[in-house]
């Protein structure tokens, strides 16, 4: 490198260095602020996230970065100044399907950022018993795959468990094949979770034909079962691969491109409106004919979108059936209102699931 070519470097990087030190200084009074307005909102026994505020926060940078710096990249970062603020003034625990590096695991650090405290449990119906008893503040659980449909065990604890929705988030599933040693030779056995397996059934079955597949109860626990066992490949996330030292034999094993997972945020209060929400249901119908057409024709005519409905049985009664929904708006909201008094109304049983910001819209205190 040239002198002047080396001397303009130094400067450029002196610059970066006094730049960063602005930025941390200008967080460290971020995070003063959000102290001071804990403290403000604790005196006046006022909730702590503001949906609607954090919306605000995200268009105006939005906005005033008029497409300079990467917008996906922007809100990741801001996402995770706000959270560690809010978090400053009560970390939260958060239990997951466990153990670490599960996609529960990876779902709820986009969700609640690293500065979080996260709980590994070993079913869905421990992650919803935590939340309800109080030992955590927060659970994450998965409710649905845009490939493989419901996930059926979260939908049935919502029957069991008084807890409540408080948000929701969505991570793209790319699947990856692991190993201890790198070499699809050392794999006799793939171990995932069954939905993963089921998502990638084809590959699995052109390239490894012969070799058996485990179903375990998460992909975190494959993960670690491939770390002890040399012969043990595991379809895991990428979390996975750094927490328990894998390494790739083939990324993206996945059989179909585009899936998603949405996972919802439980605890014991949904939040104010955003602006943006969704709101979840758990129905029961009269025993009359036509009583679904009724009760979603009157649900038309309030002008409401339907996002989702799907059904499950009541365990003990048989051939009886509850049915979710999620109907596109906030309980604040007067069409919300109208509609859920209908259902009241229409209905054998209804219950309130919660209001919520739509996709990942995390808590903040700003």
């Amino acid at each position: 490198m040239k002198p002047d070519q080396k001397k303009a470097l130094i400067s450029v990087r002196d610059n970066i260095d006094s730049i960063d030190n602005q930025i941390l200084n200008l967080l460290k009074n971020r995070l003063g602020c959000a102290k001071e307005i804990g403290r403000i909102k604790a005196d006046e026994n006022r909730a702590k996230w503001d949906p609607l505020r954090e919306r605000q926060i995200y268009d105006r940078l939005i906005q005033d970065n008029g497409g300079v710096f990467p917008h996906d990249a922007l809100k990741s970062i801001f996402h995770e100044i706000i959270t560690t603020c809010r978090l400053s003034q009560k970390r939260a625990a958060v239990a997951f399907l466990g153990p670490e590096a599960t996609f529960s695991h990876l779902a709820g650090v986009k969700y609640f950022g690293h500065s979080a405290d996260y709980k590994a449990m070993e079913s869905i119906d421990e992650v919803f018993a935590e939340v309800e008893k109080g030992r955590t503040q927060y659970g994450i659980v998965p409710v649905e795959n845009s490939i493989e449909g419901a996930v059926f065990s979260t939908l049935d604890c919502f029957m069991t468990y008084k807890v409540k929705i408080c948000g929701e988030a969505q991570i793209d599933i790319s699947h990856n094949l692991v190993c201890r040693s790198g070499n699809m030779e050392d794999i006799h056995t793939v171990a995932s979770h069954a939905q993963p397996l089921a998502q990638c059934r084809e590959w699995l079955r052109k390239h490894l034909p012969k070799t058996p597949t485990l179903p375990v109860f998460s992909t975190g626990a494959a993960a670690q079962m491939a770390a002890d066992n040399p012969n043990i490949g595991a379809i895991a996330s990428s979390l996975a691969i750094k927490t328990y030292e894998l390494q790739v034999v083939v990324k993206g094993i996945e059989d179909y491109r585009g899936n998603t997972t949405r996972f919802l945020v439980i605890g014991k209060e949904s939040p104010s409106r955003s602006g943006v929400d969704r709101t979840s249901l758990l129905i029961g119908l009269m025993d009359r004919p036509g009583a679904l057409n009724s009760v979603l024709a009157a649900l038309s005519s309030e002008d409401i979108n339907l996002a989702k409905i799907e059904s499950r049985p009541i365990k003990g009664k048989q051939w009886k059936y509850l049915f979710f929904l999620d109907m596109l708006g906030h309980i604040e909201d007067e069409k919300i209102q109208r509609g859920c008094e209908i259902l009241k109304d229409q209905c054998s049983y209804f219950e309130w699931l919660g209001s919520y910001p739509q996709n990942d819209m995390s808590a903040a205190n700003s």
